[in-house]
């Protein structure tokens, strides 16, 4: 019989609350359904956002201990900015910390009243 497993090892390992049904129930109505309000602790698997919060490979680990964490001028924006501007053929080119920052740029210029 095959074993299905998955393709790499698992290397840091943090603990989730598990609550209750009765639990999750009350913390929700505690924060009145607002789940802004809701304590991270309280929450098993955070779905709210997309910001990647999950974790994180070896390899991005690694990264991190040689990534240029220049505040401007970095190596890997400019590795960034050529790629993009090659994909793209845009000049300006405008980087955003998340999805809803690049969504309020791109609607402000796009969107007119």
């Amino acid at each position: 019989m095959a074993v299905i497993i998955e393709p790499f090892r698992i290397k840091v390992v943090e603990p989730i609350a598990m609550p209750t049904r009765a639990e999750r129930e009350r913390h929700l109505a505690a924060a009145d359904y607002n789940l802004f309000a809701l304590p991270a602790d309280c929450v098993t698997f955070d779905l709210l956002t997309d910001s990647g919060t999950a974790a994180m490979s070896a390899a991005q680990w690694g990264a991190m201990m040689v990534a240029d964490e220049s505040y401007a001028g970095s190596r890997s924006y400019q590795r960034f900015e050529r790629a993009v501007r090659d994909l793209t053929g845009y000049r300006h080119i405008i980087p955003t910390h998340q999805g809803r920052a690049a969504e309020r740029i791109l609607f402000h210029l796009a969107v007119r009243k």
